[in-house]
């Protein structure tokens, strides 16, 4: 039996490692791009601020389609307390990756739901411990050129070549690292109505 959702859903996000998550759900969405300001509040905690930003970037679309579903995310690394969002350059990646190595870092991931049955968004923080090995600036300038993580944050791509950078990954769902933890989405979207066998 198919998936069903008694509105349409939409992912607030351009990201495609986060549609080709959703996608693993066999529901029918369309995703639309929140365009938001991603800066951080003056002394925000960095989960804080991941959920800011996930209601955030469902809320603005929600906004405008109210009779949709609408899932939120957005992920923020935490090392040292330091927050580091998209490096946006090669250059900013090999400096987020410098400060990350031999480190443990704290991926955190936001995800927010916004539904007509919801009287206000329902949202979560998922947390994966990242244990870094020691990277030498010729690894980190190697990695930066092959994979092109300047729009991930914290410069990592688990998915991909990224996985050679850690020693370790402690997390309850294997997705949050991606970017969508797909176990509290299931969740948050039977509350919504959506039936996922």
């Amino acid at each position: 039996m198919a998936p069903t959702s008694p509105a349409p859903i939409i992912l607030a996000s351009s990201s495609p490692w986060r549609r080709e998550l959703l996608t693993r759900l066999g529901l029918e969405f369309e995703a639309i791009s929140p365009d938001i300001d991603e800066s951080a509040r003056a002394n925000e905690a960095p989960a804080a601020l991941a959920e800011r930003l996930a209601i955030g970037k469902a809320r603005r679309i929600f906004d405008d389609r109210p009779e949709a579903i609408v899932i939120g995310s957005d992920q923020v690394a935490d090392v040292e307390g330091d927050i580091l969002g998209k490096p946006g350059t090669p250059e900013k990646a090999r400096a987020q990756l410098r400060h990350q190595s031999g480190k443990t870092v704290y991926f955190h991931t936001g995800l927010c739901v916004c539904a007509p049955v919801f009287d206000t968004p329902r949202s979560c923080v998922e947390t994966v411990t990242t244990r870094f090995r020691e990277l030498d600036d010729a690894r980190i300038a190697r990695y930066v050129e092959l994979e092109d993580v300047t729009a991930t944050a914290g410069s990592i791509k688990s998915e991909g070549l990224g996985i050679s950078l850690v020693e370790s990954i402690e997390s309850k769902d294997p997705s949050t690292l991606v970017g969508l933890p797909l176990i509290a989405l299931c969740r948050l979207l039977a509350e919504a109505g959506v039936e996922i066998p």
